[in-house]
């Protein structure tokens, strides 16, 4: 899977272990920054993996500041994006399989490699139900995304 990968200073070694492990999985990892634990800015990041997964360049991204919070704010701000914080498998697999997630924001702070591993395994391996009434749900989170309101 190819996958979009970026954080700030504080996803900053988080971003690394996991890239490392999802290559060494098979992955086709585009690691978009930042490169140092220099304190920098996540909006920059979360446009870059945000784009990437808009335009189809990524199917699937992946965000890590020191919260997810930030990060996930800044990312659904992207047309096409759908992120959510996870720091649990239960909604990392329900974001994809109910709502069609397709980034997930990680907290350096609050989670460590093992579980977020874990839980970036879980929504890498879950895909859209396709039940009718989540398409439906989906269909008014794209309405609301279009309109701006």
């Amino acid at each position: 899977m190819k996958i979009a990968i970026g954080g700030d200073h504080a996803g900053f070694h988080l971003k690394q272990e996991l890239a490392a492990w999802l290559r060494e999985q098979g992955h086709e990892v585009e690691d978009l920054g930042t490169h140092s634990t220099e304190s920098c800015d996540y909006p920059d990041y979360a446009r870059a993996v945000g784009g990437q997964v808009a335009a189809g360049a990524a199917e699937r991204g992946i965000l890590i500041c020191g919260s997810g919070v930030g990060t996930c704010i800044a990312a659904n701000k992207v047309k096409g994006v759908r992120a959510a914080v996870c720091h649990d498998t239960f909604s990392a697999r329900q974001g994809v399989e109910d709502d069609d997630m397709n980034t997930i924001c990680l907290g350096a702070r609050v989670i460590g490699f093992e579980l977020a591993r874990e839980i970036v395994s879980v929504f890498l391996k879950a895909r859209f139900s396709n039940a009718e009434r989540h398409q439906r749900r989906l269909r008014k989170v794209l309405d609301i995304e279009s309109r701006g309101k």
